[in-house]
């Protein structure tokens, strides 16, 4: 019971770190809540503060997705409390308590949970998303493709079906966080005409 509880509650608090809201603040003094689309996370640093750190930012927040899997590895608790435990590193990154529970959205987070618990097959699933973002200048669209192929590569691999089970409920999780930022941009018309192919800028461009 208490390797269970430090899994889950060093879980929460791994994905709680707030690196977009520290790289906006140190480099250039802004709080990355009030400009953009608000979002704490990569592509809204990228937009915002700058190429080098926004791409600093989606590694870390991958970092800690890939941590938080490992102590509760090495704590050797069941599986589903890894499960859980990256759920709750999800949760932290999403509704952090060291932003009066604000946060992200949590792809980049959700990437390395996969990567820990399923590196080949995840590489696979990130290989396709960062094809998309090439072609189509859409992180959105490039994740939510990677996620929903991914369930099946790991399955194609003869992967367990309980983290094939997982590989769809937490990728379903984050998209439902993210849902309500959809609905705006199918609102919006000047956004409504990115939604596959971004003509606005490209991955490796600030936005001007």
């Amino acid at each position: 019971m208490a390797e269970s509880a430090i899994a889950i509650v060093s879980g929460y608090l791994i994905g709680a770190i707030p690196f977009a809201y520290i790289a906006g603040h140190l480099l250039k003094g802004i709080d990355i809540r009030r400009v953009g689309g608000g979002n704490v996370g990569a592509t809204n640093v990228l937009r915002e503060v700058g190429t080098v750190p926004g791409f600093a930012v989606f590694f870390a927040d991958i970092g800690k997705g890939i941590l938080a899997i490992l102590i509760a590895q090495w704590l050797d608790v069941p599986l589903l409390i890894v499960f859980i435990s990256g759920l709750a590193a999800v949760v932290g990154h999403s509704w952090s308590v060291f932003l009066n529970f604000y946060g992200g959205r949590g792809a980049a987070i959700t990437i390395g949970i996969f990567f820990a618990l399923v590196p080949l097959e995840c590489a696979i699933s990130f290989g396709i998303m960062v094809v998309v973002v090439l072609i189509t200048s859409n992180f959105r669209l490039a994740a939510g493709l990677g996620f929903i192929l991914l369930p099946f590569i790991i399955w194609g691999f003869g992967g367990n079906t309980e983290v094939i089970i997982f590989s769809v409920t937490l990728p379903l999780f984050t998209g439902i966080r993210a849902a309500p930022a959809l609905v705006r941009s199918f609102k919006n018309p000047r956004e409504r005409k990115n939604l596959i192919v971004d003509r606005q800028y490209k991955p490796w461009q600030r936005k001007k």
